[in-house]
């Protein structure tokens, strides 16, 4: 089982930025079975946490020459672009650490409905059912 902080991936992808001009800003990128952390170029700033609880999908990759293009949906329905360049594959690595959190979630989700209802469902020892 992965723990929360073993690193998938690290290396370097670009972020579009949400000002006026939308412009490309390079970022380290720290992939973790949970979260993707985004470090700024300069020393010293804090990261940005993009947590899997909050990502819907990743959606509209496209490829284009030297570059992958591809967008973060979040469950609040804001789209987060970005892109890396073509071999170092960002965009598959985010989805398949996405869909392991979501099914490690699912089956948490399931297991803890099972314990709910397990109790209610035994019989107490002694009591027998008329057929």
């Amino acid at each position: 089982m992965k723990t929360p902080g073993e690193v998938l991936r690290e290396g370097e992808l670009e972020k579009r930025s949400d000002s006026l001009f939308q412009l490309w800003k390079k970022k380290r990128g720290v992939l973790t079975p949970d979260r993707l952390r985004l470090f700024p170029a300069g020393p010293g700033a804090r990261p940005k946490e993009l947590r899997f609880h909050s990502i819907l999908k990743v959606d509209c990759v496209e490829r284009t020459g030297k570059y992958v293009y591809f967008t973060i949906v979040t469950t609040d329905r804001k789209e987060i672009d970005f892109r890396c360049a073509g071999e170092s594959c960002w965009n598959a690595a985010i989805t398949l650490a996405l869909i392991d959190f979501q099914n490690r979630r699912a089956l948490e989700d399931f297991r803890s409905r099972q314990e709910r209802a397990s109790p209610a469902a035994q019989p107490e020892p002694g009591s027998a059912r008329a057929p």
